[in-house]
């Protein structure tokens, strides 16, 4: 009787795993304040994250999905400080170009504080004239545009 029911509970077992699998897809929509590259395909319940014109297919990322330090940074910016380093403020003169190009003085650098690091670490926060925030967390190497 014990053998009759093992090849049922191993066929339930199958029909189970696959249904588990077949919804597990690795290519479905990201996670809501996941970082993208470009528009995402959204799900039925996310919404797609598109990089604003100004990004210039940079990256993007959601203010809330920032590290806390960040979102501590933007809201020192939004209120006008005081900054906790002398240099925030100053002119990021983008030399790298890995920003839209502008003309100088456009946009302005923000630390963000790296826990554990003994100096200002490699995160900022560049804002532009227009309203544009970028994060860098590898000095500058690569960006994401901010969306609030």
């Amino acid at each position: 009787m014990l053998l009759r029911s093992v090849p049922r509970a191993l066929a339930g077992l199958l029909v189970a795993l696959a249904v588990l699998l077949a919804g597990c897809s690795a290519s479905g929509p990201a996670p809501s304040g996941a970082a993208t590259s470009g528009p995402a395909s959204p799900g039925p319940h996310v919404p797609a994250l598109a990089t604003p014109s100004w990004a210039q297919g940079l990256g993007v990322v959601r203010e809330s999905a920032l590290p806390a330090e960040a979102r501590r940074t933007l809201g020192l910016i939004d209120r006008g400080g005081p900054f906790p380093y002398s240099q925030d403020g100053v002119v990021f003169g983008n030399f790298e170009r890995r920003l839209p190009q502008r003309p100088r003085g456009y946009y302005h650098e923000y630390t963000v504080r790296t826990p554990g690091s003994r100096d200002r670490g490699a995160r900022r926060i560049v804002t532009g004239q227009g309203g544009e925030i970028y994060y860098t967390d590898d000095h500058y190497d690569s960006f994401r545009a901010v969306l609030k």
